[in-house]
């Protein structure tokens, strides 16, 4: 009979406790639509920076704002037969075929941050986000108490077809319908790009002379309105000044801008959806029933704490 030292069968010990937690590893794949704003690279962050703390195996692929590349991403997720996937929809429609592929192949689907329109909402397990309509509702109450309710505004949309454009348009507009003396002149997709809201709000202000027509500007996040900021710099404006800036996100840098009296208000919207999100997979794996919309709801921010909340977003 062979002898073994402790420390050598210690040693053993441990080696097989690793090999088998990594063979037992949780694999989840994630589909994101891209780095297009300073929120969706720290929503990314946040979500790897979770796996990695729970020992997931992520396997992360950006789809450079193409849905094609997202459909292409989860067929190869369910080819490699990955435990879940985590799906950040670049549009609302056009899912069904391969959410049901993933389906088929017993592979839960959690949406993070946007929703899908599907005729069968069994064939994603749950939605991490935040409610899009009630943010554009915020937006406009806030606007509606800042202006007594008279302002001529313009819009900067997000991505044409995304759930998130679509809802904040929605909330937004439905309270702006309450005070006749509101109107949105102007409505336009910047795809919430920082450069993008610069163009669009350039159309604007030339559209309406030179934005002396205009009272605000309601923006669908938080780069558009800081490529807004530019754009009436540019034009010899005073930001958040001579025309009120309304946005959501909360990134640092809407902060820095807030602190420089060069934007008014921004609502929150949280980037750490991967808790939540990976809890879900936890939950339906033990059997649990998982509710179909997991809310996360930030606050609106305004001036007086902009310079302290920079100062600590940006240490992060």
């Amino acid at each position: 009979m062979p002898s073994f030292k402790p420390g050598l069968l210690a040693c053993l010990m441990s080696a097989a406790l690793g090999f088998s937690a990594a063979a037992s590893a949780t694999t989840v794949g994630f589909s994101q639509i891209g780095s297009e704003s300073g929120w969706r690279t720290s929503e990314t962050e946040a979500i790897k920076a979770e796996a990695a703390k729970r020992g997931i195996d992520l396997k992360f692929s950006d789809a450079q704002q193409k849905q094609e590349n997202q459909i292409k991403a989860l067929r190869s997720f369910i080819a490699q037969g990955v435990d879940a996937i985590l799906l950040a929809p670049v549009v609302e429609t056009g899912w069904d075929q391969v959410l049901k592929e993933a389906k088929e192949a017993k592979i839960p689907v959690v949406l993070v941050d946007r929703g899908v329109k599907v005729k069968d909402e069994s064939l994603y397990l749950t939605k991490v986000a935040s409610d899009f309509v009630e943010e554009g509702r915020l937006a406009a109450a806030w606007l509606a108490a800042a202006t007594s309710g008279k302002c001529d505004l313009v819009e900067l949309q997000g991505t044409v077809g995304s759930s998130a454009a679509i809802d904040r348009k929605t909330g937004f507009g439905e309270v702006v319908k309450l005070f006749p003396r509101m109107k949105v002149l102007r409505s336009q997709s910047g795809d919430f790009t920082r450069a993008g809201g610069k163009v669009v709000m350039e159309s604007f202000l030339k559209a309406e002379n030179g934005g002396k027509n205009l009272c605000a500007v309601y923006s669908h996040n938080d780069d558009m309105a800081l490529g807004a900021i530019q754009a009436i710099k540019e034009a010899g404006l005073k930001p958040g000044q001579d025309l009120k800036i309304i946005s959501i996100d909360a990134v640092p840098d809407i902060f820095k801008a807030m602190a420089d009296g060069e934007t008014n208000a921004t609502i929150e919207l949280s980037p750490y959806l991967g808790g939540p999100a990976f809890d879900a997979i936890d939950a339906h794996k033990a059997g649990k029933d998982v509710a179909k919309w997991i809310k996360v709801q930030g606050p609106l921010y305004l001036p007086a704490t902009a310079a302290e909340e920079y100062k600590k977003r940006s240490a992060k």
